[in-house]
């Protein structure tokens, strides 16, 4: 063979991959060369995804990434994939990009930005000497021996993405450096805590402690915490640690601590949730919290999910449980950015090792898009008039009750009803949906008025889970989270499921409360973006204007610059800061004195009060009223970067751009107007990945599921506005009818009905023997009718050139 003429494929296998076995990639032991996929490709429509990011050669040794290679056919210049391998290198975060046609290589440090040409490939040895240096001290010591612990793969059914690769890694070199404090910061539904497993998983194999850190060698297994804030959280993290031995999983529970008197401490890995650590009582029956019973070094490794709500808080008395265990290397899991609401954890924890935003899962396709569907009515505020009824309670004469009121303050069930009635006929009836509402007795009528408008007959198809609803609660959101399972379809909720629940096939989040911080809410829609079989996005019904929070540069912007600290103006602060101090009396951190209860309530003698609960005014529209309430929608589109977006370009996004098959209205008219042109037009764009099922859901996304694909065509193109196709018959039929004797006419109408039914597919030549069989049971009444077939023939495909 010319070697010249060599393509890509050959260029690799007859030039590029011996070259790097003889280099040692592949032949010494812990180096490996594989080709990596980097990013799925953001989502498309039906199931299709946009170009993947693909790595031609990832060289990997003890564990870590050192290099990508891009390999381009012998006849190319040798820098012609230069800019993909530094793109890639830096998704991979690894030192060195290069590229080669076979004959030449090419280096960048991404590091230092030098770059040039070189002649031979490096072994493992000098690339990793190069990118760590010749090493010797204990933070190499530790980062060969987590390279040598491989990721636990569950089977083969787990492999590290990209950025969790990254995030594993980052936090183990933190580790490996002798820090303290460590922050991952990853957008929701990216696998948090697999990426908590894994780390735990190489420091418990690699036998890392504290005790081993300052002798900088092997010692006993490591003791771990996951502490989370919900038990929820606590017993999906122990689910996905099952791959450790069973005796090393210990569930920290308070009714084994209550019935043996002790905490437990047999074990390596350890779950439990602030709430059961703050609990307890001595032998004396004083309080004294759980976690007391552990030596403040107990502990080397914790693991603090959700960080961001709670335990770093300044003012959280659960910042003494990580203030008690002080001496343990301490990891937070949060998956919002660094804003003022949560400045506290940034503080304690540092600057992020890592950051993955929601933009680039969406982008990655790694996340689900959506879009958002606003609903107003004219009952989004209440002021009362003397033709409405009280049912209970007073209410303030001349006050406008807004949404933060509603369900709370004042409850209106007829508008509870409206809403309701409303999101249940704009959503498929058979989605997983989630609906968020007020309080946890709100959440009980809206289950009650779904499962009353319900068109399916299961009893079970709407269920509550809060905290009321207790272990119930959790059956009926394990099934709804088993997407093997149809029932539950619905669930309602207040606050219980707006975070860190796994449920990957939601294609519906319905916000019936207000959404007051940013954090929630990304934390809410997070719960809608994890990617499952069949789902391009997701959609989210706002009846409260959340959607306003989008309008913020904060929606997945660049998290804010760390600001140094205005004493020792370094970042993260370096001051040393005197601990805090026990309590006066009780001597304990925190304060473990018993308490004086608190005085009840001098109105209802409860504590604590419930005369606000007693207030709740509840009202009864007067006569009519209900069925006067109105409402207006709208839909918009926004980009993975928290812009607005038009709704073409948001349907550019998920399924490419239209091809060029017409050049404008007119042509689109004409092409369309006949059956064989309009079949020849459908085929072109099916080969161009817009095929029928792709038009359709376009169709869906922009509220014209009863349209002509004609419509949904234009106004992809041309911005056009979509009539139903009940509507453009009403407007052409005079038109069509013209010319036509009675009987034609009759005929003609039967079509019409068909197509309004079914669509444009009703037109097609290829319908005309089914439509003639159904209207007229057999040709020959047809013929008797109607004349000749060829005359049935073209009354069939002459009238559709003025329905368009």
């Amino acid at each position: 063979m010319n070697e010249s003429g060599l393509n890509e494929a050959d260029t690799r296998a007859e030039l590029i991959d011996p070259a790097l076995k003889e280099a040692g990639w592949g032949v010494v032991e812990a180096s490996r060369v594989r080709r990596e996929v980097i990013t799925l490709g953001r989502l498309q429509g039906g199931g299709k995804r946009a170009r993947q990011d693909i790595a031609d050669y990832v060289l990997t040794y003890r564990g870590q990434k050192l290099a990508v290679i891009e390999a381009k056919k012998r006849s190319l210049p040798v820098t012609e994939g230069l800019a993909q391998a530094k793109r890639y290198a830096e998704r991979l975060q690894a030192r060195f990009a290069y590229c080669t046609n076979g004959d030449g290589i090419y280096r960048v440090d991404m590091a230092t930005g030098a770059e040039g040409p070189v002649e031979v490939w490096p072994s493992p040895d000098d690339l990793w000497v190069e990118t760590f240096g010749a090493g010797g001290g204990a933070q190499d010591t530790w980062r060969e021996r987590f390279g040598a612990v491989p990721f636990e793969d569950k089977g083969g059914f787990w492999q590290a993405r990209y950025y969790q690769h990254n995030a594993i890694n980052q936090a183990l070199e933190a580790v490996a450096a002798g820090r303290d404090r460590i922050l991952l910061t990853l957008a929701t539904g990216t696998g948090k805590t697999a990426i908590a497993f894994q780390i735990a998983w190489k420091l418990f194999h690699a036998r890392w402690s504290l005790a081993a850190r300052a002798a900088g060698t092997p010692g006993r297994q490591p003791r771990i915490l996951f502490l989370a804030d919900r038990n929820i959280l606590a017993n999906q993290a122990f689910n996905d640690f099952s791959a450790f031995p069973e005796d090393a999983l210990v569930r920290i529970d308070p009714e084994v601590i209550r019935k043996k008197g002790r905490v437990p401490k047999n074990g390596n890995v350890f779950f439990t949730i602030f709430q059961t650590f703050m609990t307890g009582r001595d032998a004396a029956g004083h309080p004294a919290p759980n976690f007391g019973d552990y030596p403040p070094d107990f502990f080397d490794f914790i693991i603090i999910d959700e960080c961001h709500r709670g335990g770093a808080n300044d003012e959280s008395n659960w910042r003494g449980i990580l203030e008690y265990f002080q001496p343990a290397v301490q990891l937070g899991l949060t998956a919002t950015p660094k804003r003022t609401v949560n400045a506290d954890t940034y503080a304690y924890f540092g600057e992020p090792v890592y950051i993955y935003s929601l933009k680039d899962g969406i982008n990655d396709g790694f996340l689900t898009p959506f879009k958002v569907r606003q609903i107003a009515t004219t009952l989004d505020d209440y002021v009362y008039t003397a033709d409405d009824e009280i049912i209970e309670g007073e209410v303030e004469q001349g006050r406008r009750y807004t949404e933060d009121d509603f369900n709370r303050v004042i409850e209106i069930q007829e508008r509870e009803r409206y809403r309701v009635k409303l999101f249940m006929e704009q959503i498929d009836p058979g989605e997983k949906t989630l609906v968020f509402c007020a309080t946890q007795e709100h959440a009980l009528a809206v289950r009650d008025l779904i499962n009353q408008l319900k068109t399916r007959k299961d009893p079970h198809y709407c269920e509550r889970v809060t905290a009321n609803d207790g272990k119930e609660g959790e059956r009926f959101l394990k099934q709804f989270q088993d997407n093997e399972k149809t029932i539950p379809t619905i669930l309602t909720t207040s606050q219980k499921l707006s975070t860190g629940v796994d449920a990957r096939n939601v294609r519906n989040i319905v916000l019936m409360r207000p959404v007051n911080s940013m954090i929630e809410f990304k934390q809410i829609i997070g719960r809608g973006t994890r990617l499952f079989e069949g789902k391009d996005y997701f959609t989210i019904y706002d009846f409260v204007k959340a959607y306003e929070h989008f309008n913020d540069a904060e929606w997945d912007g660049e998290p804010l610059p760390p600001e140094p600290c205005e004493r020792c103006g370094n970042s993260p602060c370096s001051c040393t800061t005197e601990p805090p101090q026990p309590c006066a009396v009780c001597g304990e951190r925190p304060c473990v004195c018993e308490k004086e209860p608190p005085e009840p309530c001098e109105v209802c003698g409860e504590w604590p009060c419930i005369c606000e609960k007693r207030r709740k005014v509840k009202i009864r529209l007067g006569d009519g009223k209900e069925r006067a309430i109105q409402h207006m929608t709208a839909t918009s589109f926004w980009g993975p970067d928290g812009k607005p977006i038009s709704a073409a370009e948001f349907i550019q996004r998920l399924f490419g751009d239209l091809p060029e098959l017409f050049q404008d209205e007119d042509e689109l008219r004409r092409l369309w107007s006949r059956p064989d042109t309009r079949k020849s037009l459908l085929e072109g764009l099916e080969e161009k990945g817009y095929g029928t099922q792709q038009l359709a859901e376009v169709g869906k996304l922009i509220e014209a599921e009863n349209s002509d694909l004609y419509d949904v065509l234009a106004y992809i193109a041309f911005n056009m506005a979509p009539v139903t196709r009940a509507e453009r018959v009403d407007a052409h039929k005079e038109r069509i009818f013209q010319g036509h004797d009675y009987r034609q006419q009759e005929f003609l109408r039967f079509v019409l009905d068909h197509y309004v039914a079914q669509g444009v597919s009703e037109l097609d030549t290829a319908k005309l023997p089914q439509l003639i069989e159904l209207k007229y049971h057999s040709l020959g009444d047809a013929v008797h009718e109607l004349g000749p077939v060829s005359n049935i023939r073209e009354v069939f495909v002459d009238f559709q050139q003025y329905l368009y």
